[in-house]
């Protein structure tokens, strides 16, 4: 870990982040209604599923073959910029924020930030990084063009 990211985020209770952003060949308002769409979220063998809508307040879960669903909840949503998921560890949460920036009408920076707080940090810092660290850009990168596809494939379903 960063030393320089350690000194800045002890103050603010953050014990590990990570951020990573990309551009998508995609309309901010495109972007946002397909990515809040959790059917949409494609990470294989993960399965996303949504109780309720995509508001602050309501459950969610990933479900991995063989293992027992990940619980996660919507913290918070400001359509069409950003919103935050958090999953709670043992005295630790882990949140995912999302943002979408608008670059021009037909351009959106995605920009996933990975935070894990709290009093237990160090019980799972290891284990987040392992699991997110390497794999960050490369599946932002993924997200963009499953995006862009999917936005292809709609003007030419619309023509």
């Amino acid at each position: 870990m960063n030393p320089e990211l350690n000194k800045s985020t002890e103050m603010s209770g953050i014990g590990w982040e990570l951020e990573h952003s990309v551009e998508a060949e995609v309309s901010r308002a495109f972007a946002w209604a397909f990515w809040t769409d959790v059917t949409n979220w494609d990470d294989p063998p993960a399965q996303f599923i949504l109780d309720g809508p995509f508001a602050a307040g309501s459950q969610g879960r990933t479900v991995f073959p063989g293992q027992e669903p990940v619980l996660w909840t919507i913290r918070q949503v400001r359509a069409p910029e950003s919103y935050i998921l958090e999953m709670h560890l043992d005295g630790a949460t882990l949140s995912f924020e999302w943002r979408f920036d608008a670059i021009s009408s037909r351009k959106t920076r995605l920009t996933q930030r990975i935070v894990l707080s709290g009093d237990n940090v160090a019980a799972h810092a290891t284990a987040v990084e392992a699991g997110f660290g390497p794999t960050l850009a490369e599946g932002m990168k993924r997200i963009a063009g499953l995006l862009a596809r999917a936005q292809a494939r709609s003007v030419s379903e619309a023509r």
